[in-house]
């Protein structure tokens, strides 16, 4: 298993990385990387179909988050650049037809057993309220301390050549910030969406030090496999 940490020092860096990540990928060894992505907005290929995508995008430039597009996962996702976690797992494939069933199965137990190595008590719970943002199925919600359920990962999947790519977002703090602009890009999209479904590990009980999450989940990620860490240039 192949992990890369660190981040790019730009948006544009950064991405190239990820990209860098898909060809690392040998017939024997997979690679994982879990890292704070840069101040953006992440729109799916279906939102840039959307009339108001344009504003969109400018809805979330006035909040001084970067407009992006990526080709792995659903509607829009926003990412604070301090708090908000991506990961992503990508392994050499035989048969792209196959599969696709087994590797979200366990890439939901492995995001679960992250959420309990952070803390036992933690309510974890498979789905996500309705009107959640990038709504899919298979999403984890946590508990918050209110009581409501909240959706705080997303999981997406892409076949990219001979290889899978599994990839997600989990929020560790920050909720309201996050919650705020995707209110404002959904609104352009003409989407719906419930703010108050956005939830966040901190507000549910759980650590808001998002390298204690990143490192809880780069271990699940890695299991009992024998990794090879590699780190990249960090910008700050």
């Amino acid at each position: 298993m192949r992990v890369i940490r660190g981040r790019g020092a730009t948006v544009d860096a950064d991405r190239e990385l990820s990209r860098r990540l898909y060809s690392s990928v040998t017939d024997d060894e997979s690679a994982i990387r879990v890292w704070r992505p840069h101040r953006q907005v992440a729109f799916g290929r279906r939102d840039q179909r959307r009339e108001g995508y344009e504003q969109a995008r400018e809805r979330a430039r006035e909040r001084e988050f970067v407009p992006v597009e990526r080709d792995v996962g659903g509607r829009a996702v926003a990412f604070d650049g301090e708090t908000s976690l991506a990961f992503t797992r990508v392994e050499p494939i035989e048969d792209f037809r196959r599969g696709t069933s087994e590797r979200y199965e366990r890439a939901t137990a492995t995001l679960e057993d992250a959420l309990d190595r952070l803390d036992g008590d933690l309510e974890v719970g498979r789905g996500e309220p309705e009107r959640s943002f990038c709504p899919g199925t298979h999403s984890l919600s946590l508990v918050d301390s209110d009581g409501g359920r909240r959706k705080v990962a997303g999981l997406a999947q892409r076949i990219r050549q001979d290889v899978a790519v599994v990839a997600g977002v989990v929020l560790v703090s920050n909720r309201d910030g996050v919650a705020s602009v995707l209110e404002s890009v959904y609104d352009a999209l003409a989407l719906e969406f419930d703010p108050a479904t956005v939830g966040t590990v901190g507000t549910a009980g759980g650590p808001s030090d998002p390298e204690v999450v990143r490192s809880a989940l780069e271990d699940a990620l890695v299991g009992d496999e024998r990794a090879t860490v590699r780190i990249e240039s960090v910008d700050s």
